[in-house]
């Protein structure tokens, strides 16, 4: 989708400032070829920060804006995203059993808005997406999330590979959905810490992504359809752990 004007950070001076105050960056735009010392620093921060860079051709930028962009824009983000460990610490501290969504391929941030809807709603307390390959997380997957992507940690990585590795070390197991799989979605045991990956529709999750997961599922079907929209079938997923993990506190 087209970025609003005033999520643009334009030019190099602006950027470094943003890059160094902490301000939230969806991704930065570079035009190739470009060089120089405060390119050199922008990436280092950047790559800090796990912000992703894109190089692109001058027409790309002068699209974007009218102003000197002096070959760097950035486009912001109204979502703040957090590093994974930390937030499975802060789950865990708090005396939760973390509850994570794992995004692979959802480019339609409708589907996004919902499925962060629903974690809200059932107790889910992160969304997982990798930094590139997702739609952004702009003004309308907020407006389709009614707001609940304010209310959930959003943990962007670049490998969604390391992120599983990364679960796993925290005890925490992955699922992941397969229409073959013999496993119903109500026999698996969401009351444990838990992620499950959710893959983009026609495609599902990438193969060498649902080799690492720890169990494969299917969503019981009454009709001849092949599938779920994939924030349906969240929203299932999400409803299902949260009446285990009610049913485990009586």
């Amino acid at each position: 989708m087209a970025s609003n004007s005033s999520s643009l950070i334009i030019g190099k001076q602006p950027l470094l400032e943003a890059l160094q105050s902490g301000r939230p960056i969806d991704k930065i735009l570079f035009q190739k070829n470009i060089s120089g010392d405060a390119v050199q620093q922008i990436r280092q921060l950047a790559r800090d920060a796990g912000i992703p860079i894109q190089m692109v051709p001058p027409e790309k930028l002068n699209h974007l804006t009218r102003a000197n962009h002096q070959g760097i824009i950035a486009i912001g983000s109204l979502i703040r995203y957090m590093d994974l460990q930390q937030v499975i610490d802060f789950v865990v501290g708090e005396g939760q059993t973390p509850l994570f969504m794992m995004l692979d391929g959802i480019t339609d941030v409708r589907n996004i808005g919902a499925i962060a809807r629903s974690a809200v709603c059932c107790g889910a307390q992160a969304l997982i997406i990798p930094d590139k390959g997702v739609g952004a997380l702009q003004e309308e997957a907020l407006k389709s999330s009614a707001g609940a992507l304010e209310w959930i940690q959003v943990c962007r990585v670049s490998s969604l590979l390391k992120a599983v590795d990364t679960l796993h070390l925290n005890g925490i197991s992955v699922f992941t959905s397969e229409m073959r799989a013999e496993k119903k979605i109500h026999e698996l045991p969401l009351t444990e810490p838990c992620c499950v990956i959710m893959g983009a529709e026609g495609k599902g999750v990438q193969p060498y992504l649902a080799k690492a997961a720890d169990y494969f599922f299917s969503i019981p079907m009454a009709g001849k359809f092949n599938s779920f929209n994939v924030s349906v079938a969240a929203g299932i997923i999400l409803y299902e752990a949260m009446k285990q993990r009610m049913q485990s506190a009586v």
